[in-house]
C-alpha cells in the first residue's frame, strides 16, 4: 500500500521498476501530464485511475474525483481540459442504483468542468475481486502559448503561492471511512481547477514556472517533488499555510500533519518575484482562490529539502513521505 501513496516509495517504483521498462529514448520529466506535439498543436496528455473508499464522502464521490482529477492533472500544464475518457470497472454484486450515482456524479462534473466524455469502456469483475466501481480516466487539452509549466524552470527568489486550505478531503475521507464525528462538518474540497489556472496565465505565462495539485502525499509531497526536481531548496512559513480549524482538530487527535493529507481542489504555484502579487490578486479573485496566501520561496541553500519556519522561531525539515498516511484517498 505504501508503493501507492506519491512518497518516497512510490517514486522508487516509478524510478526502479516503471522507467526502465517503459522510458523511450529521451527522458520525459515525471510531470501530472505529458506535453507532446501532435498536428503543430501543443497537447497536454493525462490519465489516472480512482479507487477511493468510501464511494461517496462529504463534498463529493468517486465520480467527482475521476474528472477533476484527471482535469486537475492537465491543468498543472496549463491546459484546459477538453476531452476525456472513462473506464468503469464494476464488482459483480454492485448495485444498480450505485452505478448509476456514479455515472450521473460522472456526467455533472464533466458538464460543470466543461469538459465531454467522448470514449470508453466497462470490464466487471467477480465478487471479492473489486471494491464495487473503480474508474480510469484520461483527459487531453490544448496548451496555450507561452506556458511552460516544469519544476526545472524555479529558481532561487520564486514566491510560492497555495490556493487555499489543505487537508480537507483526506479528512472528509477519513471522517466517513471510520464514522468519526468532528465539532464541524469537514467537506472535500473536490474542484476542477482549470478556470483558476487559465485567471493565473492571464497575468503571465512565462513567469508562472510550475504549478502542481498537492494530492497523495499532501503538500510536503509536492513542494519536494519540485524543490529536487528543481535543484532548490524550499523555505515554507508555517503559519503562512492556511489550515482550516477543523482539519486542524482532526490532525491533532489522530496525530496527522496536516502538510501530508491530501487535497483534491487546491494547487501550489511557483512565480517570479515580480509577477507574485498580481498573481495572487488573479487567485483571490476567483472563487476557487479566495483565500490564496504566499506561503514561502525558493532559495539558493539546502537544495532539495523543504524546510518550515515555525511560529516559534525554530525551524523543521518537511521530509518526502514515506508511504502514505491515509490509503484509498483518490
Amino acid at each position: 500500500m505504501g508503493h501507492g501513496g506519491g512518497g518516497a516509495m512510490s517514486a522508487e517504483l516509478v524510478e526502479q521498476i516503471l522507467l526502465p521498462a517503459l522510458a523511450g529514448p529521451e527522458p520525459a520529466p515525471l510531470t501530472d501530464s505529458a506535453v507532446v506535439e501532435l498536428g503543430g498543436a501543443r497537447l497536454a496528455f493525462s490519465t489516472d485511475s480512482f479507487v477511493v473508499r468510501p464511494l461517496f464522502f462529504p463534498g463529493g464521490s468517486i465520480g467527482d474525483l475521476a474528472v477533476n482529477g484527471t482535469v486537475n492533472d492537465l491543468a498543472m500544464s496549463g491546459a484546459r481540459a477538453a476531452f476525456l475518457s472513462c473506464g468503469l470497472i464494476l464488482e459483480e454484486g454492485v448495485g444498480i442504483d450505485t452505478v448509476t450515482q456514479v455515472a450521473e456524479a460522472i456526467g455533472a462534473a464533466a458538464r460543470a468542468a466543461d469538459v465531454r466524455v467522448v470514449t470508453g469502456d466497462t470490464k466487471v469483475v467477480e465478487a471479492g475481486h473489486g471494491d464495487g466501481v473503480y474508474i480510469n480516466t484520461a483527459g487531453v487539452g490544448l496548451v496555450p502559448a507561452g506556458a511552460d509549466l516544469r519544476p526545472d524552470r524555479v529558481v532561487p527568489g520564486d514566491v510560492v503561492l497555495l490556493s487555499g486550505p489543505i487537508g480537507l478531503h483526506g479528512v472528509a475521507i477519513l471522517s466517513e471511512r471510520e464514522n468519526l464525528a468532528f465539532e464541524s462538518d469537514v467537506r472535500s474540497d473536490c474542484a476542477a481547477l482549470g478556470g483558476l489556472v487559465e485567471a493565473m496565465l492571464s497575468v503571465t505565462t512565462t513567469n508562472l514556472h510550475v504549478l502542481r495539485d498537492p494530492t497523495r502525499g499532501g503538500l510536503a509531497a509536492s513542494l519536494n517533488e519540485i524543490a529536487t526536481a528543481a535543484g532548490c531548496g524550499v523555505v515554507v512559513q508555517e503559519r503562512a499555510v492556511p489550515v482550516p480549524p477543523s482539519v486542524a482538530g482532526a490532525c491533532a487527535m489522530l496525530g496527522l500533519d496536516p502538510m501530508y493529507v491530501a487535497n483534491e481542489g487546491k494547487l501550489v504555484a511557483f512565480v517570479a518575484r515580480e509577477h507574485a502579487d498580481e498573481v495572487l490578486a488573479a487567485m483571490r479573485a476567483h472563487p476557487l482562490g479566495a483565500e490564496a496566501a504566499i506561503i514561502g520561496e525558493a532559495v539558493a541553500d539546502h537544495p532539495g529539502m523543504v524546510v518550515a519556519r515555525t511560529g516559534l522561531g525554530g525551524t523543521r525539515v518537511v521530509d518526502m513521505p514515506l508511504g502514505e498516511q491515509l490509503p484509498r484517498i483518490c
